[in-house]
């Protein structure tokens, strides 16, 4: 062994390097502010050594229920240095489940940004001995104890980083570890699928507590680019900082990139700079996906599907012509597989669940072994194999295609219907601006499908009937509609999911028969 060998550097380190080596690049740009890598490194390190003289390191965590801004990623940034693990809590969520959330992560201190504190009263009634860092100025005076230095504290690759909990579109959130070494190498490996390095500008308009967004700041972190924040997504605010910026990367989900494409004059701002979007959190649909592709490039867009679990793949864009509706491959030393209901694995062209494995898988739940073993599909070899939860399909290539979500199947007269399927004819009427076909009980069939459909502003002489007309002339037998209705929106969470569980309670009483 060489005298020179060292272990691989974590994230902590890697930053503290780019602040020597990067020292008067930009590392962070909110609101009119920018922070050279040397200030970005200097004030998350005061953050960091604020929260050591606080007693609060290795083995501690941090609840963090803020809005984008400076504040936000310094305190993401200053925990990971501290050896402490942060806890970023989705702000749509109830004051209940909030609470909830940071009691079951046993957070040591909690920051807020202004328009949060009020949402803590809950939780601070019942959680005194929780220290409370509330405001702008709340941050900056915490943040004065603690020294510019880099911060004496000697974490290990199997230390948490963050948690950060599940979207809970299909049950209860769960909190889902990911360790020092795993952030580490999520950094590494999308950073390359990604086509991130060090020139990279990246726009940030999903909140932060998001894993959508927790990707691409892991990525420009680790090659040292800038990141540019934006408060909140508002379709002209993002194409005037793409240009403005001169922006690299970014991740959308596929609702606002269709809103990026409909926005008013979206044809004169200039893109250009713009080298690879990340699609993600639920399926690029075809048509849209081609749209992007002739705005922005046949070379930009790479769609992804993944959990914040920790299975990945991408579709790289030189291989989407013939594919369009697939979600490409695993990242790489990721494998998958489909199964079948009875566990056995399923052939090529056979639909099932898709079953992961790889060094970015996370190491479990946290305070659930039930909801950690229920996730675990175990193979002859005696390997552990995370559950997606997704039902999909492997072609004879190899190319992954989803089908739908396992608990969004419908179950009509003995027969799986995929809601996906019914929702990519429909997509195609040009009077359809976005769509969500769920199973509703039916005396006749147990469940049967409806379409809630949001449709064309200029659409106006289109019928409901007409719509289910059209649809059940393209579909199958088995999957014709038995209503449609007409919404204008439907509900998602921030990550851009679609939540069918609140579309199944609203509309359980729209279909009889």
């Amino acid at each position: 062994m060489s005298a020179f060998d060292t272990h691989p550097p974590l994230l902590p380190e890697i930053l503290s390097l780019h602040g020597k080596w990067k020292a008067e690049k930009p590392a962070l740009i909110c609101d009119g502010t920018s922070l050279s890598w040397r200030e970005f490194d200097a004030e998350t390190n005061k953050l960091a050594n604020a929260l050591i003289n606080a007693g609060i390191s290795r083995g501690a965590t941090v609840g963090v229920v803020m809005s984008n801004g400076l504040d936000m990623v310094e305190v993401l940034v200053g925990i990971m240095k501290s050896g402490a693990c942060s806890v970023p809590i989705n702000l749509s969520v109830t004051e209940e489940a909030l609470a909830a959330m940071l009691a079951d992560a046993d957070v040591s201190a909690v920051f807020a940004t202004d328009d949060q504190q009020a949402r803590l009263d809950r939780f601070s009634k019942n959680h005194s001995g929780v220290k409370l860092i509330a405001g702008h100025q709340g941050y900056l005076t915490f943040k004065k104890s603690g020294t510019p230095a880099c911060p004496t504290v000697d974490i290990q690759p199997d230390d948490l980083l963050n948690i950060i909990y599940s979207s809970g579109t299909t049950g209860m959130p769960k909190g889902i570890v990911h360790t020092h070494q795993g952030r580490r190498d999520w950094a590494y490996d999308l950073a390359l699928a990604l086509r991130y390095n060090g020139s990279a500008r990246t726009l940030f308009t999903i909140g932060l507590y998001s894993n959508i967004s927790w990707v691409g700041m892991l990525c420009t972190l680790l090659v040292g680019g800038t990141m540019v924040i934006q408060k909140s997504f508002d379709a002209l605010q993002a194409l005037a900082a793409l240009e403005k910026h001169k922006i690299s990367n970014f991740a959308m989900v596929p609702i606002q990139l269709q809103r990026l494409l409909e926005a008013p004059e979206s044809d004169s701002y200039d893109l250009s700079s713009v080298k690879a979007i990340m699609s993600c959190g639920s399926p690029l649909h075809a048509d849209l996906k081609q749209r992007l592709f002739e705005r922005l490039g046949p070379s930009v867009v790479i769609e992804l599907f993944g959990l914040t679990e920790g299975i990945i793949t991408t579709l790289e864009p030189e291989e989407a012509e013939g594919r369009m509706a697939s979600v490409g491959k695993p990242l790489i030393g990721t494998d998958i597989k489909i199964i079948h209901d009875d566990n056995t694995e399923a052939s090529l062209g056979q639909s099932g669940e898709i079953v992961g494995i790889g060094r970015i898988v996370m190491p479990g739940y946290l305070n659930r072994p039930d909801a950690t073993a229920e996730a675990t599909w175990t193979d002859t070899d005696g390997k552990h194999w995370l559950r997606t939860g997704d039902i999909g399909i492997l072609d004879e290539d190899g190319y992954l295609y989803i089908v739908d979500r396992k608990k969004d199947m419908i179950l009509s007269g003995g027969q799986n219907i995929y809601p996906q399927d019914i929702e990519t004819i429909l997509f195609t009427h040009a009077a359809v601006n976005d769509v969500a076909v769920i199973g509703v009980p039916s005396a006749q069939w147990g469940e049967t499908p409806l379409a809630i459909v949001v449709p064309e502003t200029e659409a106006a002489s289109i019928t409901e009937a007409d719509v289910m007309h059209w649809a059940n002339g393209k579909l199958g037998k088995q999957q014709r509609i038995a209503g449609v209705v007409f919404t204008e929106s439907l509900p998602r969470n921030p990550n851009g999911k679609i939540l069918k569980r609140d579309l199944r309670e609203t509309y359980k009483d729209a279909v009889n028969g």
